[in-house]
């Protein structure tokens, strides 16, 4: 399942035929999902946009029933557990007040990665949630719970209520990547180079977000390749508050730009905004410690056609193995698929700026290598650091920590 949208995600979990796949249809009032009366219906996750007032846009995904059973029963759970990484919410459906050991060990799973519940008690039509389950959801689990019948949604409004006070608004609410280092009116200077990773008469998500961000701060953005940097700077006499640049060139624009004007990377803006930038700091100059034979895992967050000159696949390998001087094993795992090997088999973690998942996704993505004491960096951190202007690319972000 590879988390592409950079929106809160919402996952619809429960039983075989509990009517996840028939909730998921009354929420976006359409027949997205296959709905029988024959258990096992849905067998992968299955992905609807939808917007919701007060939110705005969300990714739901309807998963396969959390009690199949056999070998590609335990498959389908074993992908219905693997969404759990990538959501926001979390709503669980529960038929006929049943609630038991499924429902307890997706809830640990739930609690342990931080997502919050919402509880629905489905096809009320055919029998009433107890003051039993009631009670026990609203006391043990303090959340709340809705008595619903998907195919006659009368109550849908206060399903969508409920939703809307439960998820995060660290999940919606997107902060300004650039409002701490500018004020309105300054000069932002943006490098981006136009070569072969560069998409055909466009221009890369961060660079567009970066660009928007400038504007909603209500500052000007000047846009130039990397070439032109220099002579724009000498010529206009403008001094920009401050630069950024693509990763890939980091060493040109490092030595073009006069060295009293911030210097960073749109990678490392990024770190920043979404990522475990803390652990990033203390991650990246473990760089220094690497071995002969140490294996690298790099952590791409979308899938792209892989070109001579991939930023990930084979600029970083190569700068990091010739800074190092060490014969190394680079693994890459692209968008949010399973990581194969146990996290503990390397010495080091290096994820990309993640500008097309949520930073849920991102932070659950990195959470077992922090936790086992793998060191983690950033595409921009690692790249500034073996380019020797880590310090400067970090300053901006540095300071302003030091400030506050």
């Amino acid at each position: 399942m590879k988390g592409r949208e950079n929106k809160p995600h919402i996952g619809i979990f429960g039983r075989r035929n509990y009517g996840k796949s028939s909730l998921i249809n009354a929420l976006t009032n359409q027949d997205i999902a296959i709905v029988s009366d024959s258990p096992g219906t849905t067998t992968d996750p299955v992905k609807k946009s939808m917007e919701i007032a007060g939110i705005g846009p969300v990714v739901l995904i309807d998963t396969a029933g959390i009690d199949d059973f056999g070998e590609l029963g335990e498959l389908r759970t074993k992908k219905t557990r693997q969404i759990i990484g990538i959501i926001d919410l979390a709503i669980l459906i529960l038929t006929e007040n049943r609630f038991g050991i499924y429902e307890s060990e997706l809830l640990m799973e739930f609690y342990e990665k931080g997502v919050p519940v919402v509880f629905v008690h489905n096809k009320s039509d055919l029998e009433s949630m107890s003051d039993d389950l009631k009670e026990e959801i609203e006391i043990r689990y303090n959340s709340r719970i809705i008595d619903f019948n998907a195919l006659q949604p009368s109550n849908l409004e206060e399903l969508i209520e409920v939703i809307r006070i439960s998820i995060p608004e660290t999940a919606y609410r997107q902060t300004s990547l650039l409002g701490d280092l500018i004020s309105s009116g300054d000069i932002v200077l943006l490098i981006t180079p136009i070569d072969i990773e560069a998409p055909e008469g466009r221009m890369i998500l961060p660079q567009v977000q970066v660009i928007r961000d400038i504007l909603d701060n209500n500052c000007i953005a000047i846009i130039l390749k990397e070439n032109e940097a220099a002579e724009f700077l000498k010529n206009s006499g403008i001094r920009p508050k401050l630069v950024i640049t693509d990763s890939s060139v980091f060493q040109k624009v490092d030595d073009s730009i006069p060295g009293d004007i911030p210097l960073t990377g749109f990678s490392i803006l990024l770190a920043k905004h979404k990522g475990e930038f803390q652990k990033y700091l203390e991650g990246t100059p473990r760089i220094t410690e690497l071995q002969n034979g140490d294996s690298i895992l790099i952590l791409e967050s979308c899938t792209h056609q892989v070109s001579c000159e991939d930023i990930g696949r084979i600029k970083i390998p190569r700068w990091i193995s010739n800074f190092t001087g060490k014969k190394l094993d680079f693994d890459v795992v692209a968008g949010l698929n399973k990581i194969s090997k146990p996290i503990t088999r390397y010495a080091l973690v290096i994820q990309c700026g993640g500008c097309m998942i949520t930073r849920k996704q991102l932070v659950n993505r990195l959470r077992p290598a922090i936790e086992a004491g793998v060191p983690v960096t950033n595409y921009g951190m690692a790249i500034a650091y073996v380019q020797g202007i880590y310090e400067r690319a970090i300053a901006p972000f540095v300071k302003q920590q030091q400030d506050k």
